[in-house]
């Protein structure tokens, strides 16, 4: 038997159990850097106009205050995510959190609309290092089954919350301190987590080792793939789907991605071992957070819009009416952890996705001087409890089954595809959005007018999509393995549950999937 902070394991599986106070704390840190992730790509939006108006922003350089972070952060994601798995997980994790604050501060220190872009990218390269590392380590450090899924639901819901708290935050931060205290939160809270990290996970070398060759070829051309592919959905809607610029960043991202996988196939120690996609429902998961997550970024992206320009709401006015989502992704989680144990993964995705999309549709379809209680809120309620439901579930089916040593490279996956899932809505809603209102625009209808059509017409279209994410979900594998998002801090009963999963199979061995 060994201890660790008072807590007794076995020596047949010293993974952790939620039901201590170890990995009820744990999970916190682990979710922490998930929040904090995910918050920060939502969190500038409503302090935009502030932003602008303090560096002299133009309007068409304005954008890569958002887009910067996402760029890097999803162009890097699957380096960081196998970076993990070669060198060490906690290692990975306290440098994307040094690289994640000392570029927050810079943010908000910044003069200039160069250095404010500049520290945006440097932030989405941290956030592509801690992220994957972080969910990694939940992944390894929670026992298989039980344990691990009911975690993995916890990091699921966690990135809804943190999208509509992102949301608030900005409102509350750039109407009262200023907007530079958006940047400013994030050092003190880094230097927590690092803290929290180095008393509570263990310190794991990674898979490396002196004979083995890192794939260098495989990380450039992934990276650079990855970077050109989000650069060309970040851009396609400011120059046009037809452009010369878009055609060629689009084309040179598809060449280095084919050369990366040819590259990958003849390598010895690739940088990601495609074998990883033969784990059942891995694949069809990703696809369908990816397309959730498209359909999913439109509601928080235009009803801000329809809000502040449509209705005059004030930032944080427009922050705060997202409160109620922030509730309603609490209720899912709870709720979908319960539902996954006894129907499992797939329909609770499938049934989300359909939810979710009927509360944009909703949405879509408010009057254009809507009231808030009557009109939005609604649609809000529902879609959060739909998305919430997504979130959770498809985060254990995206791990169910995957080996340790590829925990941090199917990290890396998942969170790629919410990333390029966002960058991708944006791109083509924006489209679908500026298309529908110079139509307008052309036929003499007043400016305000158009705009509010074009809002309502890419929500539509968010709809469709978590429509189409439903249909992919009919894809993925099928864990039932879960818990009720439960902890109690307490230590673990003696039973089956501190023997290990309840339903009889060996520490360490995969989740039914069906």
């Amino acid at each position: 038997m060994a201890s660790i902070h008072g807590q007794v394991l076995s020596d047949t599986d010293s993974r952790l159990v939620l039901r201590s106070r170890l990995g009820a704390i744990t999970l916190v840190l682990l979710c922490a850097v998930q929040f904090l992730d995910i918050a920060d790509a939502a969190i500038v939006n409503v302090a935009l106009p502030s932003i602008q108006h303090s560096l002299g922003f133009s309007q068409q350089n304005l954008q890569w205050v958002a887009s910067g972070y996402i760029l890097t952060y999803g162009g890097f994601l699957l380096l960081g995510g196998r970076l993990g798995d070669l060198l060490g997980r906690r290692r990975l994790l306290l440098t994307g959190l040094a690289v994640f604050a000392v570029s927050s501060l810079a943010a908000g220190l910044a003069n200039s609309a160069g250095l404010l872009v500049a520290a945006r990218l440097a932030q989405g390269i941290g956030a592509a290092l801690m992220a994957p590392a972080a969910l990694s380590a939940l992944t390894t450090s929670f026992r298989e089954g039980k344990d691990r899924n009911t975690a993995l639901g916890a990091w699921g819901a966690i990135s809804g919350l943190a999208a509509a708290a992102g949301v608030f935050l900005g409102g509350v931060l750039s109407q009262g301190p200023g907007w530079r205290w958006v940047f400013f939160v994030n050092p003190p809270i880094c230097v927590m987590v690092a803290a929290g990290a180095l008393a509570l996970l263990a310190k794991d070398r990674g898979v490396a080792t002196k004979g083995m060759a890192f794939d260098l070829p495989g990380a450039v051309l992934v990276t650079g793939g990855m970077l050109l592919l989000v650069y060309s959905l970040v851009r396609a809607p400011v120059v046009g789907w037809g452009s010369l610029q878009t055609v060629l960043t689009l084309t040179g991202s598809a060449i280095l991605l084919i050369a990366f996988a040819r590259n990958e196939l003849r390598s010895r120690n690739p940088l990601v071992p495609f074998a990883i996609l033969r784990v059942k429902g891995l694949v069809a998961a990703d696809l369908t957070q990816l397309i959730a997550f498209s359909g999913f970024f439109s509601m928080f992206f235009y009803a801000t819009l329809y809000m502040q320009e449509i209705l005059r709401y004030s930032p944080l006015k427009a922050g705060a009416a997202y409160l109620p989502i922030t509730a309603g992704f609490a209720v899912a989680g709870g709720m979908a952890s319960q539902l996954v144990t006894r129907i499992g993964t797939r329909p609770v995705v499938v049934a989300g996705c359909l939810i979710a999309g009927a509360g944009i549709y909703y949405v879509s379809r408010v009057p254009l001087h809507g009231s808030y209680v009557s009109d939005l809120l609604p649609g809000f309620v529902v879609m959060s409890l739909g998305a919430g439901a997504v979130f959770v579930s498809v985060a254990a089916a995206a791990n169910a089954g995957v080996p340790s040593d590829k925990a941090g490279l199917a990290a890396g996956l998942l969170n790629s595809s919410q990333q390029i899932g966002s960058a991708l809505g944006l791109a083509i809603l924006s489209a679908v959005a500026i298309t529908r209102t110079n139509d307008l625009l052309a036929a003499q209808v007043p400016h305000f007018m158009a705009a509010d059509a074009g809002y309502h017409r890419a929500l539509l279209v968010g709809s469709i999509l978590m429509a189409a994410a439903a249909m992919l979900a009919l894809r993925i594998g099928n864990t039932r393995d879960a818990a009720p998002l439960v902890m109690v801090n307490t230590a673990p009963a003696p039973g089956p549950d501190a023997q290990g999963p309840r339903d009889g199979r060996p520490p360490g061995t995969a989740a039914p999937v069906s």
